[in-house]
Formats: structure tokens, sequence, C-alpha cells
């Protein structure tokens, strides 16, 4: 009886080992673009290992991308159940409640982030998101740092150059606003936004 225990136990370890192995990978299939594929590997992962964090953290960046928001909600507070303090996991609940327009709520979570991995892979978006948000509420000075901070950590990036450039107009820091812009056209010379919003400080200057 043993024995057969044993051997089942076996024939089962080496099923899904064999499957696992045959799966594709989800976090490739991510970045590729192919989220709806890679949702049905994670959820797929999942039931094979519910703890899988790795897959819990694709399966949630995937269903931003894909625009359901209060799913991947869903699906972040499920993990950190399992544990608590995964960056990945703290900013997906961020960016997610960001979508939603839950605006403290998603500014709680992205300060956690930072504060947990001050040097992690999503810290540039983290403080552009907390830009956006710190604008939303028209906190301008603020906005300025977040900003500044997400283009030093990524400073390539014409769109946040852009928004920087824009947190300093509405705070009437025109000099530092031009500079925002100019960058931004560096790297992008047509970009519409940073271009509209040179011309507007400029008027700004020339009538003030």
């Amino acid at each position: 009886m043993k024995s057969n225990l044993l051997w089942i136990f076996l024939v089962l370890i080496i099923s899904v080992s064999a499957f696992g192995q045959d799966m594709p990978d989800a976090l490739k299939l991510y970045q590729n673009g192919d989220y709806k594929e890679a949702i049905t590997i994670c959820e797929t992962e999942l039931q094979i290992r519910p703890g899988n964090m790795d897959s819990y953290s694709v399966l949630g960046w995937s269903l931003i991308r894909l625009g359901k928001y209060s799913e991947a909600l869903e699906k972040a507070r499920e993990a950190l159940k399992v544990s608590r303090y995964d960056a990945r996991i703290v900013e997906i609940v961020g960016e997610a409640n960001f979508y939603l327009g839950k605006n403290l709520e998603a500014l709680k979570w992205f300060e956690e982030y930072a504060a947990l991995s001050p040097g992690g892979g999503r810290i540039d978006s983290v403080y552009y998101f907390m830009g956006e948000l710190f604008i939303r509420m028209g906190e301008y000075n603020h906005a300025d740092i977040a900003f500044t901070t997400a283009v030093y950590h990524s400073p390539n990036i014409a769109r946040w150059w852009a928004r920087l450039g824009y947190a300093r107009e509405m705070a009437k820091d025109y000099d530092y606003s031009i500079e925002a812009y100019n960058k931004a056209l560096e790297l992008a010379p047509s970009f519409p936004d940073a271009k509209r919003g040179k011309e507007r400080v400029e008027a700004q200057r020339r009538n003030g």
C-alpha cells in the first residue's frame, strides 16, 4: 500500500514538472505584449502553486495593460494575503487605484512602494504616477519634486519632462518650466504638449 502511494506521488510530481516545463514563460509573453496569453499562463500557474508571487505579479501587470483595473486590484489584494510587503504587488495596487481615480489611496500605495523598494524596477514609474496625482490634487510643488525624481531615474522620456514643465508652469516657476519643456523637445522635437507648453510660458513671460 505504501509503495503504491509513493508511486502515485512520484508520478504526480513528474507530471506537474513536465507540464511546467512545457508552459510558455508568462513574463516573456507580457514583455512581448501578449497580455491575454500571459494572464492565462499565470492563472494556470496559480492553480498549481497558489502562493506563486511571480505569477501574481505578471498577472497584475497584464490586467492593468488590458485596462482591467478592478480585476487587477482584486488579484493584487489576494496576493497581499500571501505576501503583504511584496513591492511588486504594492505597486500594482497603487497603479490600479490610480487608473480607478482613487487618488489618495493610490498615493498611499505608491509611497509605500518607494519606502519598500527605493531602487526597485518600477521606481521611475511610481514617481511619475505620484507627479500625476499631485497635479490632480493641485499640489504643483509636490508634483515638481515627484516628476524631477522620475526623470532622474529615467531621463529619456519626453512626456515626463513635459509633465514636469507643466507642473512648474502651474506653480508659476516659469524659468525652470521652460528648461523642462526644452528638455522634452530635445528628446522629441515635435512633441505637441511640450511645444504648446513652452509657447504658453513664453507668452506669459512677455505679458507678465
